[in-house]
């Protein structure tokens, strides 16, 4: 291939619309859940977080299903049981973080749980894409400052737990995505995780049905559509546009933007170090993005959000 043809190939790759897109809806699942963690701080006073956790996932499931109306006939058995082991994945992923921040420090427990998806973009990586997952990784310890106090370890099994289930959750998030059309199989998945985590929380928080008063359960509505149900349905249509080392990598914009919303809703202002790792990560997600587009899809029009919300649609042929 000639000079001008390599130039091509890279100009392609660097301006890609779906890499673009991806990140948009990437950096909005992110700002998502950051917001619904802060309105959550609340509720932790009178649910425990294994409770709150159940409850989002509970209430989104149940959303889902009313909106999505998953139809069987969009379903092989594989991707049943992918959706269905995603769910799993999403419960444990939830649980464990929400086990992990009552032992350790949140900033800890975040970083400790970001080897997840950047283990993920090591792995997928390519060539000079190694980069992005380094200067990322710089980002995040001067984000979070893990060395600082002592660290419980049962709070960084849970934490190491949880970046395991972060890993998985990625990879099965694209694999769905890829299989099911539409939002067909986050109705199947969330809904398991709804499942999942309200019979662990019923057996490991006393009193929990108690708790559930009228004002808790609104609260809870509130949060499940904050968190999940939105910035979920987001980073399945995002892992449609990137290369799961590309999404991988940009996830390390979680915690410049949890930077962001503490400073801005809880009034956390950064540390020197923590604006240099802002710079860090947001190069480096920005990297990723640049240069991670996937090739699109036989039925692209899956991923319309119109045709995965029949429900919400108007005018539009039911798929």
């Amino acid at each position: 291939m000639d000079a001008d043809g390599l130039r091509g190939v890279d100009c392609a790759a660097v301006t890609s619309p779906r890499a673009r897109t991806g990140a948009v809806l990437a950096v909005g699942s992110m700002s998502c859940v950051q917001l619904g963690l802060a309105a959550s701080v609340d509720l932790f006073a009178r649910v425990p977080p294994e409770g709150v956790a159940a409850l989002r996932l509970v209430w989104a499931g149940l959303l889902l299903l009313l909106l999505v109306r998953p139809r069987p006939s969009a379903f092989t058995r594989s991707s049943v049981g992918a959706s269905a082991g995603l769910g799993v994945v999403t419960a444990g992923l939830t649980m464990l973080f929400m086990a992990a921040v009552a032992r350790i420090p949140l900033g800890t427990a975040s970083a400790i749980e970001f080897l997840g998806p950047l283990g993920v973009a090591v792995l997928r990586g390519r060539g000079t894409g190694i980069v992005w997952p380094v200067l990322a990784a710089a980002g995040v310890l001067l984000l979070t400052e893990p060395w600082r106090g002592g660290v419980d370890p049962v709070g960084v099994g849970f934490a190491l737990a949880a970046a395991a289930c972060w890993a998985a959750y990625i990879l099965l998030t694209q694999r769905v995505g890829d299989q099911v059309t539409g939002l067909q199989g986050l109705a199947v998945s969330i809904p398991v995780a709804g499942l999942v985590s309200a019979a662990v929380a019923a057996g490991t928080v006393p009193g929990l049905v108690s708790a559930l008063t009228v004002p808790v359960l609104l609260a809870g509505l509130g949060l499940g559509l904050l968190l999940p149900v939105v910035p979920f349905a987001l980073e399945m249509l995002a892992l449609r546009r990137l290369t799961t080392g590309a999404f991988g990598t940009l996830m390390a914009l979680e915690p410049a933007i949890a930077l962001v919303v503490g400073a801005v809703v809880l009034g956390q202002l950064p540390t020197l170090l923590g604006i240099v790792g802002i710079v860090l990560v947001v190069t480096a997600g920005v990297g990723a993005a640049r240069t991670g587009g996937r090739e699109p899809l036989d039925d692209e029009q899956a991923g319309d959000v119109l045709a995965a919300f029949p429900a919400c649609s108007t005018g539009l042929p039911d798929r």
